[in-house]
């Protein structure tokens, strides 16, 4: 075994996860949908739902951060057929990274051919508000830099290639289709696009911090999503996230603002219906050969 790697999240294991997943529903998901810090709302709008706990699911980690339910929800999303992470699974929760990641290939195995992400985010951009709503087109893996990457260790070919292209990570058509949809829906002034960075947390960035990210050109920052990102690449699905400014980063020492868990949870709670009717129309949008309607 290598350095790092874990042991007991191999090809099987997943296989297995999804066996007795695909055995419990008679729902065949092509879109997998993440929520986000106070966007579990996503998964309510789910019809003829069928529910997992995640600590009864096999191999399945546990989500131990309030406002993440813990719960896997199987269902039809406006006559499409979704499987939707009511909670998702972070560096700081002490988890592997292969661990956290572990559902985006549980997630091919069962089918699915699109995710959707969301997450709630700092905003970094000066010119970003707490409420908007940032279309994800590109990352910066800071974990990653000091080699803290789901990849690493032995690559196994039935999920991908040892070395996945990352230019295309975010899905252009995707991205042209949320902002396409956001002018609809009257979304115009509060739909952003930007780059997400993410960290380890669980502690929220110093000013310092705040600057550097900002000078590197970053839009937003954030604890999840890119690590899931890159497994989901991997395995080729398609991928098309979505952050919601929840706070906006402290940028100055003469500042008395100080970011905070129940600020991210309150601002989810005010824009969440929005954010889920603009995921929930595209899903309606992406054909089940991952043409658009």
């Amino acid at each position: 075994m290598f350095p790092g790697v874990t042991a007991g999240y191999t090809y099987e294991d997943c296989s297995a996860t999804a066996d007795w997943l695909l055995a419990q529903t008679a729902v065949r998901p092509l879109v997998g949908i993440v929520c986000g810090s106070g966007l579990g709302g996503l998964a309510d709008m789910l019809k003829d739902q069928v529910a997992f706990n995640y600590k009864d699911i096999p191999n399945f980690p546990q989500s131990t951060v309030h406002g993440h339910a813990g719960r896997l929800v199987f269902g039809m999303l406006k006559g499409r057929p979704c499987v939707c992470m009511q909670g998702r699974f972070h560096l700081y929760e002490g988890y592997p990274v292969q661990k956290v990641t572990l559902p985006m290939r549980v997630f091919k195995l069962l089918g699915v051919e699109t995710v959707i992400l969301t997450n709630a985010a700092g905003g970094l951009n000066q010119d970003y508000k707490v409420g908007d709503i940032m279309i994800m087109k590109d990352h910066l893996n800071m974990p990653g830099f000091a080699g803290n990457n789901p990849l690493v260790g032995p690559n196994d070919e039935r999920f991908g290639v040892r070395f996945p292209c990352m230019s295309d990570a975010y899905d252009r058509e995707l991205q042209q289709l949320a902002a396409d949809l956001g002018q609809e829906l009257g979304y115009r002034d509060f739909l952003r696009e930007g780059v997400y960075c993410v960290l380890g947390g669980p502690s929220f960035e110093t000013i310092a911090e705040c600057r550097m990210l900002s000078k590197l050109g970053a839009d937003a920052v954030g604890m999840s999503t890119v690590h899931e990102v890159i497994v989901a690449r991997h395995c080729g699905m398609r991928v098309f996230g979505l952050s919601l400014i929840t706070n906006l980063s402290v940028m100055d020492y003469d500042s008395a603002e100080k970011a905070n868990h129940e600020e991210v949870l309150q601002t989810g709670k005010q824009r969440a219906e929005q954010l889920e009717r603009l995921v929930s129309t595209m899903v309606t949008k992406i054909e089940h050969n991952n043409n658009f309607a």
